[in-house]
């Protein structure tokens, strides 16, 4: 572990949500920053605390309070509608902005009106924001002000996909089947008839079906048409953890280790992805409560099938702990700084 003399303030927004008491965790543990909590929201239910805890300094969800504590970055852990609002905000204050929300992962306002359901009311920063996935955009997002940190769906989705896309291995013209499943905190921690314990326990159920807001990050970042892509969201009977299995037809792979080695020439050095042996396939147990993207397959090359399976949890690799590596290339510290 690096000593570091002096620490950087960070804000959390959101911080009583699924996704910001994770970040909140993460952060605490990590030795170069600072977290504060802003609280947006000053009617909500406060949480009880042990005698003797100290939580971190709460301030006000506001520019002003920002400028005056000099946060260096700010997280908004916060629905999409309350991220529009804060974000611009934050960044004429100076401060960095990673957003958890969907509010500014797609290109333009027209596609955030047809899978959002609602008009965009900041759309001048969808194309400042830089998509948070360092796998893919380090660069960019080491130099970026505004960070989009991905949906969980799409996080696991574009990892397993756009290397094999990119090396036009997929017969994209037989389409690619995505079937997801994530343990309920992916909804978020706001009660609903539908996330709440009757519903969930002892079930299985499918939603989203053909119009999950996720499918816009899968396309604009795999290269896939709608045409092309299927995807079904299903809510397991478990706390968290993302498990995708995704069907396709493969062209010119004579073998397994064709496809591994497409996997291990893209992830090479990537820290927080690991890849299985050809017919050997991750589960949830191996990645819930870690920064890791485990991606296996199972393929045969008589019918040229290959079904790849991919987990994560969606609270750390799809939300908190993808922010926190983002946070980490921004802030110009080690990318694995607190996450391992």
């Amino acid at each position: 572990m690096n000593n570091y003399s002096s620490r950087q303030r960070v804000g959390v927004v959101g911080f009583r949500g699924y996704s910001g008491a994770e970040l909140v965790a993460i952060l605490s543990r990590h030795p170069a920053v600072e977290v504060t909590l802003l609280e947006h929201r000053p009617d909500a239910e406060q949480r009880a605390a042990p005698l003797g805890h100290r939580p971190p300094k709460t301030i006000p969800a506001t520019a002003e309070a920002v400028r005056r504590e000099g946060l260096a970055l700010v997280f908004l852990a916060t629905p999409a509608e309350s991220s529009i609002e804060l974000a611009p905000a934050f960044l004429d204050a100076g401060t960095k902005v990673i957003d958890l929300s969907g509010a500014f992962r797609l290109r333009d306002g027209e596609a955030y009106s047809r899978w959002y359901k609602e008009r965009h009311t900041a759309p001048r920063l969808l194309e400042r924001a830089v998509y948070g996935l360092p796998e893919f955009y380090r660069d960019e997002i080491r130099n970026a002000s505004l960070i989009a940190n991905p949906g969980c769906y799409p996080t696991a989705a574009n990892l397993a996909l756009r290397p094999l896309l990119t090396a036009q291995v997929i017969d994209r013209s037989r389409g690619v089947i995505c079937d997801a499943k994530s343990g309920t905190s992916g909804a978020g921690r706001k009660a609903s008839l539908k996330t709440s314990f009757c519903e969930v326990a002892e079930n299985f159920s499918a939603y989203g079906i053909m119009e999950h807001r996720h499918v816009p990050e899968v396309l604009q970042h795999s290269g896939l048409g709608e045409r092309e892509f299927t995807f079904t969201a299903h809510l397991l009977p478990i706390n968290r953890g993302i498990l995708e299995t995704i069907y396709v037809r493969t062209q010119r792979v004579e073998k397994p280790v064709d496809l591994l080695s497409i996997y291990e020439e893209c992830y090479a050095g990537e820290p927080f992805i690991r890849l299985y042996a050809p017919g050997k396939v991750p589960d949830l147990h191996a990645v819930q409560h870690t920064n890791f993207c485990d991606i296996g397959f199972v393929f045969d090359a008589e019918t040229q099938r290959a079904t790849i399976i991919v987990t994560q949890d969606n609270l750390v690799k799809g939300a908190a702990g993808q922010a926190v590596q983002n946070m980490n290339l921004l802030l110009g510290l080690p990318e694995t700084e607190g996450l391992l």
